[in-house]
């Protein structure tokens, strides 16, 4: 686990949250308890996992495979409620963590226009209800230890948004207003990540998508826009595939390009990213990364240009310099351990495959841990609940069934027995 960022922030934090007031109306906030000398990620005793067993009555393998997948510390979502309903869920989950001597990654899913009103639709109905909603959530952490995982899609679709290359984006809910949306986004996502930030053991991670997603530069804008330079840092592969390897570098790409536009007055634009990948180790030759094969770095002769990173790293270590790329980030390893779908490889074409959603023959990925050897990777953690269904795909067909299944998914957040059982039977590495 790397904790050079972590625990002077942390101490800086607790100093500051000692003399000056806390949450609005609340006393001033005392120091957090010491972090554990070892940290290790919470296994909630009470998770969804058995609340899937005892409310659908799964028996046998259905029931081993959920029980199985119980023992590894899953993150727990709060999507709903008012400020005082999740003041009181999120305290019990932080209490009993505190009690474990174990840290508990929280996730905050709660925006208006989350997921643009697609599977997951719902959320606040207002900035301002957002705002008590962000205050009573962290009410219930006060000063116990926790993780935060702010808004998974949360920079990634944002309403009425026109990107830094001046693309109008999909997302314009017909109720959001087409002046405002953008901007009351990440208003409210600057909010969250100061009234979370400001207590003195919580880390806060914003939307960084994955790299299959968003340019470096593009993510970058909206991580800075979002107020990413006071939260602990970003989240990366959130209820996704990409595999272990390709969102490290990405995200090691999205780190340095922060460095360059806060630290030596860059411009996004002048990032390097997995759409072209060359730079002075490749003698500028590039192409399009891969996302379907795992990246590294090495000689060209060894490691194909569309999936080898040394061109970008390359760039970036020149721009740089003595410059060091600071902000941390956590990866979601939930259900990655096969990668990505391709839908090519399917025996049928969709209108839109849809390949995010339930993809057929996934395995889990690495177990969660904050140990990871990495850098600037905070933790490998498993944001999604393996197992839980993505809701139900149509894959551009208008259903009732997912054609690449034969089967009526489950709605997004319930038990998909079907999927568990592969992602078990596909780990990597493997399940024991």
């Amino acid at each position: 686990m790397h904790h050079r960022a972590r625990s002077t922030r942390t101490a800086a934090l607790a100093v500051a949250a000692v003399a000056s007031v806390g949450l609005a109306g609340a006393a001033p906030a005392l120091a957090a308890p010491p972090p554990p000398s070892d940290p290790q990620l919470w296994v909630n005793p009470d998770s969804t996992y058995h609340e899937h067993v005892e409310n659908l009555g799964l028996t046998g393998d259905a029931s081993d495979d959920a029980l199985y997948l119980a023992q590894f510390p899953t993150a727990t979502w709060f999507t709903a409620g008012t400020p005082t309903s999740v003041k009181q869920e999120v305290k019990d989950v932080v209490v009993h963590a505190h009690a474990d001597g174990e840290i508990p990654v929280l996730v905050a899913y709660n925006l208006p226009f989350r997921d643009c009103a697609q599977y997951s639709a719902g959320g606040a109905t207002s900035v301002e209800e957002y705002k008590a909603w962000i205050d009573g959530f962290a009410k219930g952490i006060g000063n116990k230890q926790a993780m935060v995982i702010l808004e998974p899609d949360g920079l990634g679709i944002i309403p009425w948004y026109t990107t830094v290359e001046g693309v109008s984006e999909w997302c314009k809910p017909a109720e959001a207003d087409p002046e405002t949306a953008a901007a009351d986004r990440f208003e409210m996502l600057r909010y969250a990540v100061d009234t979370l930030g400001s207590l003195p053991g919580t880390e806060v991670y914003l939307d960084g998508t994955h790299p299959a997603w968003l340019n470096v530069g593009d993510i970058t804008d909206r991580l800075l826009k979002a107020g990413v330079e006071r939260a602990t840092g970003f989240f990366l592969n959130a209820s996704n595939y990409q595999y272990t390897a390709n969102s490290v570098a990405y995200g090691r790409w999205i780190s340095s390009c922060i460095a360059l536009v806060t630290q030596l007055d860059a411009g996004v634009g002048d990032c390097g990213n997995q759409y072209w990948n060359g730079g002075p180790a490749t003698d500028w030759q590039g192409t399009g990364m891969d996302p379907y094969a795992e990246w590294a770095s090495g000689p060209l002769s060894e490691v194909p240009l569309e999936r080898n990173t040394i061109g970008v790293d390359s760039r970036y270590a020149a721009q740089l310099g003595d410059v060091e790329p600071t902000t941390t980030f956590v990866v979601d390893t939930s259900r990655n351990g096969l990668g990505p779908w391709d839908p090519a490889t399917s025996a049928n074409t969709y209108p839109d495959a849809e390949a995010w959603c339930n993809p057929p023959d996934r395995g889990l990925g690495l177990r969660p841990t904050l140990d990871t050897g990495e850098e600037l990777v905070d933790g490998f953690l498993w944001i999604k609940v393996p197992g839980e269904s993505d809701g139900q795909c149509f894959r551009g067909t208008g259903g009732p069934e997912d054609p690449e299944r034969g089967m009526v998914a489950p709605p997004a957040g319930q038990w998909f027995v079907e999927q568990a059982d592969e992602l078990i039977a596909l780990a990597n590495p493997p399940a024991e």
